[in-house]
């Protein structure tokens, strides 16, 4: 418990001395390096900068570097997939895609609510996809407005997070008012 205690001062003390764009810096390149963990940065964030500064920066960090790797995934579209991928993968990847194109709005923000979901993921597809910028952006700013919010609130770590009640009744409440939020701008600005 001590040494993870050191580790969290340790942490929150270095990304405090690197300020507000060391912060912003890790979460937005969590959206390009997978194994980066996002709640680990943004728990950081909020401990370091307090909890509304500390959340919108992960929240602006996490939006920029999501849109950052959708428009290079969709820059690169199939010149990715052709120069880089053998046939068998390519034909996963296809099949994936295909899947993917046929995703609504409300879903592509559920999918951006869920704390768990791998969002390079999700980024890549949506560039593969071709997907309207307007579409990603708009469930962009509304599911990962949520996800920050829990990351921060929670600030444990995922299995704590899994196994605890409130963070399970968090979520649903959370899935149900992003689900609501998802079909009045889909509504209103008539995005599918």
């Amino acid at each position: 418990m001590d040494l993870l205690q050191s580790f969290i001062d340790f942490s929150t003390n270095f990304i405090s001395k690197g300020g507000i764009p060391f912060g912003f810096f890790l979460v937005m390149l969590e959206s390009f390096v997978p194994i980066l963990p996002l709640s680990l940065f943004v728990a950081l964030n909020v401990n370091a900068f307090g909890f509304l500064i500390g959340c919108f920066i992960s929240w602006l960090g996490t939006c920029i570097g999501s849109y950052c790797c959708f428009l290079f995934f969709s820059y690169l579209e199939d010149k990715f997939t052709t120069k880089f991928l053998n046939r068998k993968m390519i034909k996963k990847i296809h099949t994936s895609i295909d899947r993917f194109k046929n995703i609504n709005f409300t879903e592509l923000v559920l999918i951006l609510t869920l704390p768990f979901t791998p969002s390079f993921l999700v980024n890549i597809l949506s560039g593969l996809t071709k997907m309207s910028h307007n579409k990603f952006v708009s469930a962009l700013l509304i599911g990962k407005s949520f996800t920050i919010i829990f990351w921060g609130y929670i600030g444990k770590s995922i299995i704590e997070s899994i196994t605890d009640y409130k963070s399970i009744i968090y979520i649903v409440i959370t899935l149900g008012i992003s689900y609501g939020i998802s079909k009045l701008v889909s509504k209103k600005w008539n995005i599918e």
